[in-house]
């Protein structure tokens, strides 16, 4: 079984790849740490499951399901349990979705199973899946949000960034792009948001969970 690992976290990938080293029916064939190398490197290496982290820069692990071909089963893997967090990837086209405290042996269970085609959740984890499908979920349709539509995809990158608290430079060095760019679209999306300030511009992003 071909499996690909995507996490913005490159200790936690080697982890994740000796624990699979031991399984004699799996091989790592790829690895990513960004959204746009994961994408690249899914269509090319073409495996059987993908590993996907769901919080990572450039959209997380929505925007990798959104650009890879049909062909591999998603299982999402992420310290995050929030039901938000759950339901977006899988409405995005994940088979599953296990946390990162899940040991080694589950993991490689996990993936054997989306492979088969099952879906894999830990019970309060499939709750919210199932509450979302049949209309009881506590968490809303995304609403409309105009000025956070109105950033392109760039912008929306350096948005992420910056609210994690990289400075213009090392967004420029992440980016490949000139700091004169960087100030370009910060400047764009302090306008786009109405915000006055990158403090708050910081709080407006973290409302909206971009991080």
């Amino acid at each position: 079984m071909r499996v690909f690992l995507v996490d913005d976290h490159a200790v936690f990938r080697s982890g994740v790849r000796a624990e699979l080293s031991r399984e004699p029916d799996m091989e790592v064939v790829g690895e990513a740490g960004g959204v746009a190398e994961a994408v690249a490197g899914i269509n090319t290496a073409k495996p059987d499951v993908v590993l996907l982290d769901v919080h990572m820069p450039e959209g997380g692990g929505v925007a990798v399901l959104s650009g890879i071909e049909d062909g591999p089963v998603c299982l999402a893997l992420s310290v995050s349990d929030a039901a938000e967090d759950v339901i977006a990837v899988i409405r995005a086209g994940a088979r599953g979705y296990v946390t990162k405290t899940i040991s080694g042996s589950e993991l490689a269970d996990g993936i054997r199973r989306v492979a088969g085609g099952d879906a894999v959740f830990s019970p309060r984890l499939a709750g919210f899946v199932l509450d979302s499908f049949t209309g009881k979920s506590p968490v809303p349709e995304p609403p409309l949000d105009p000025e956070l539509d109105s950033l392109t995809p760039r912008e929306l990158e350096v948005l992420r960034l910056l609210a994690r608290g990289y400075t213009y430079r090392e967004i420029a060095e992440t980016l490949f792009i000139s700091v004169k760019t960087v100030e370009t679209h910060a400047s764009n999306v302090l306008r786009k948001t109405q915000q006055s300030n990158r403090n708050a511009l910081t709080r407006w992003a973290h409302r909206r969970r971009i991080d």
